[in-house]
């Protein structure tokens, strides 16, 4: 019998009626023969409430007592959906992350997988019995609960396929699959039959909310084939994650991604020498601060230089004041900045083989005034700052010429 993984969110366990259906889904795959393990996240809205209770008892508290509140919310889940199987004559029984054990750093808040030990489910699963784990928790070597972060219980359900050497991993959630752009700005986006783990990963480290970034990189690194369905269709469509040799065609463009978690810092007059750009980098990376897109100037004279670079807006205020505490030791002579900026990258392995891909992009915005900022690029991807308000256009625009709008 083959091993699967069966991922559930939390729109998937919002009610009872949900739980219900979601029990018939993991029967179906049961009536098949399959062992499965159902990694199960909280029901919708119960974590932001845990962590309004928190955060109003006390804005500055424990962390480790924050990630105990926190995985009580699947503790209720993985408990009701063992319920919900008995009731239809699945034996299943519940699982938190600590009895398995999943061993995670002791990052709480945002903890990261070091093991998952399988020898007590693979026990269960040769009495064909459902496992039914919390997703997003884990535990420490020294007994602490810790969590993963948000959208953690992808990455558990890719981690747990990965040790269990799962024949798959079905991510079941609120959407059929992956589009080449959320359909809810451009309403031609297609679903993707298959896409490669490289192109997902980007897709959803550069806006696209399908999947977990960590739980991308989980899959890639241990070949977990990986496919997002939908819970709450007949038809639940489907995307499969997969090697890029097991696509046969590929588009040069596969997908469209966007993000408006974006600011621009501009250092103007920075001298052009050694050390500067450790200078500037340093205290944001002291300051936690993520830099993405960088851009340097041409320096006319040889002395200074200017130098832009993008935060995620949420952390503009912070990237700031790094910047300014450290003014002295770059030697900029100004500093402006602008949140009202956002990202658009097109994705695909296919621009690897393709000339004149971002040719095409840069005109097509050109022919609709879309002025380009900054620019970024990979082997399969190009990324262009441009103003906020000019982001949705530029999508359906880039969709079409592209040739992704579902004819």
């Amino acid at each position: 019998m083959s091993k699967i993984v069966m991922k559930f969110g939390g729109t998937s366990v919002a009610d009872l009626d949900r739980i219900r259906h979601v029990a018939k889904i993991v029967k179906t795959e049961v009536d098949q023969g399959h062992q499965i393990a159902v990694v199960v996240s909280a029901m919708a809205g119960e974590t932001n409430k845990l962590v309004g209770w928190t955060q109003e008892l006390s804005a500055v508290h424990n962390a480790s007592e924050y990630d105990v509140i926190l995985a009580s919310a699947e503790q209720v889940s993985v408990g009701l959906v063992a319920v919900a199987l008995g009731a239809i004559g699945v034996s299943a029984r519940s699982w938190l992350g600590w009895q398995i054990p999943i061993q995670t750093s002791d990052i709480h808040g945002s903890a990261r997988i070091l093991d998952v030990q399988t020898d007590l489910l693979n026990q269960y699963f040769e009495q064909y019995q459902v496992a039914v784990i919390a997703g997003f928790q884990g535990i420490t070597d020294d007994n602490r609960i810790t969590t993963l972060g948000r959208g953690g219980s992808d990455t558990s359900a890719v981690a747990l396929a990965a040790a269990l050497d799962a024949e798959r991993c079905d991510i079941y959630t609120d959407v059929d699959g992956v589009y080449t752009m959320d359909p809810r700005v451009v309403p031609k986006a297609k679903r993707l039959e298959r896409v490669s783990y490289e192109e997902m990963l980007e897709l959803a480290s550069l806006g696209a909310k399908v999947l977990q970034t960590r739980s991308v990189e989980l899959a890639m690194l241990h070949r977990v084939p990986l496919r997002v369905l939908s819970a709450f269709d007949d038809d639940p469509g489907g995307t499969l994650l997969c090697d890029e040799d097991d696509i046969v065609e590929q588009n040069p463009v596969t997908g469209i991604a966007y993000s408006r978690d974006e600011a621009k810092i501009t250092l103007l007059r920075v001298p052009d020498q050694p050390g500067v750009a450790a200078a500037i980098f340093g205290p944001l990376a002291d300051s936690g601060v993520n830099v993405d897109m960088i851009v340097q100037n041409v320096s006319e004279d040889g002395q200074k230089t200017d130098l832009t670079f993008t935060v995620n807006r949420s952390e503009l205020e912070i990237a700031l004041l790094a910047i300014r505490q450290a003014e002295e030791n770059i030697g900029y002579e100004d500093l402006v900045h602008d949140a009202k900026v956002a990202k658009v990258s097109i994705i695909g392995i296919g621009m690897r083989t393709n000339v004149g891909i971002a040719q095409t992009m840069f005109k097509t915005l050109s022919e609709k005034g879309i002025n380009i900022q900054v620019i970024s690029t990979s082997e399969i991807k190009v990324s262009l700052l441009i103003a906020e308000e000019c982001v949705e256009l530029a999508v359906r625009e880039l969709h079409s010429v592209f040739d992704l709008d579902t004819k």
